[in-house]
């Protein structure tokens, strides 16, 4: 039964909430840990951290290059291919669809992208894992890629920085993806052979075989504020010692406080801490690079008490 409230007050006010067709979809960006929305200029400018709660959300690997590396001293580095669906597995979709879905979806190929450059003029190669791509789980690609950028730090003589976020490895790709577990740990190897630095950032969230590989090797490690980071779930481990975990366990200032992380860093502040980081381990091969013989940056992996001692103003 119709009457003027349906025929007429309703649509009025449909038109009045209606969207306007001319307003761009992406003016406002909600914030994933307190649902507020946020302008998306705001948004950019605030290097994608929440400004209501400081939340620091996911970012894509191009942020990464583009707000770490000196301007136009950076390019991507083309990884190897490798075989789509080596088990050609399939649970309620094939591995192979799942993958060119990811593909579309992200525009990448795989869960891990590297660049080379410098960072305040100092040689970097820096490699980020993308959650949005399968969560950011670790297979045969993500071992290639990560081979590719630890050789090539190796060859350039470049400090090796890579970026985890990740569910850990592949299960699509069954013993092949645990496999990188071990692949991944002697690039490391091949880095710190070299004396090079090697400086992990943990973000949100790294869990499963990638913490249990190379995220937790790094020199240096350091935490986005807030980020999970661990290896198996809360519940799990819960359900497994029969006891209640602390508050804020497996967040990265609680592992900071216990010894994991060496410190939580802002990411307004990130580019001046690596920048920082770097320059004391790389000082001694900047300094001898144009001589004759290039000295090891350090005999041992550095401390947090030396890069705090270089944080330190020098007295008269």
């Amino acid at each position: 039964m119709s009457n003027w409230l349906t025929d007429y007050v309703r649509p009025k006010i449909r038109a009045l909430v209606s969207r306007n067709p001319d307003v761009p979809d992406d003016l406002w960006r909600q914030c994933t840990s307190c649902e507020r929305m946020i302008f998306h200029r705001d948004f950019e400018q605030a290097q994608r951290v929440c400004p209501h709660c400081g939340h620091h959300m996911r970012v894509e690997p191009i942020f990464r290059f583009q707000s770490l590396f000196d301007a136009d001293s950076w390019q991507q580095i083309e990884v190897p291919r490798v075989p789509a669906d080596p088990l050609k597995f399939r649970d309620q979709k094939k591995y192979a669809d799942r993958l060119k879905e990811a593909q579309t979806k992200t525009g990448k190929h795989d869960a891990l992208e590297a660049a080379h450059g410098k960072i305040d003029g100092i040689p970097a190669v820096i490699a980020v894992m993308d959650f949005q791509f399968m969560a950011g789980s670790m297979g045969t690609g993500v071992g290639e890629a990560f081979l590719a950028a630890a050789r090539l730090a190796v060859l350039q003589e470049a400090a090796f920085i890579v970026f985890t976020s990740s569910g850990g490895a592949r299960m699509q790709e069954g013993a092949l993806s645990l496999m990188q577990m071990a692949r991944t740990t002697v690039a490391v190897e091949m880095v710190k052979d070299k004396r090079l630095p090697y400086i992990v950032v943990l973000t949100d969230p790294t869990t499963g075989g990638v913490t249990a590989s190379f995220a937790m090797l790094g020199d240096v490690q350091i935490a986005e504020p807030g980020a999970l980071i661990g290896f198996a779930g809360a519940r799990v481990i819960e359900q497994t010692i029969r006891e209640k975990l602390p508050e804020g366990f497996q967040r990265a200032e609680y592992l900071r406080d216990h010894g994991i992380v060496d410190m939580v860093v802002h990411r307004f502040d990130l580019r001046a801490t690596l920048v920082r980081i770097l320059d004391l381990l790389m000082r001694k091969r900047r300094e001898t690079k144009n001589g004759a013989a290039v000295e090891p940056v350090h005999a041992e992996p550095p401390t947090l008490e030396l890069v705090k001692q270089s944080e330190q103003p020098v007295e008269p």
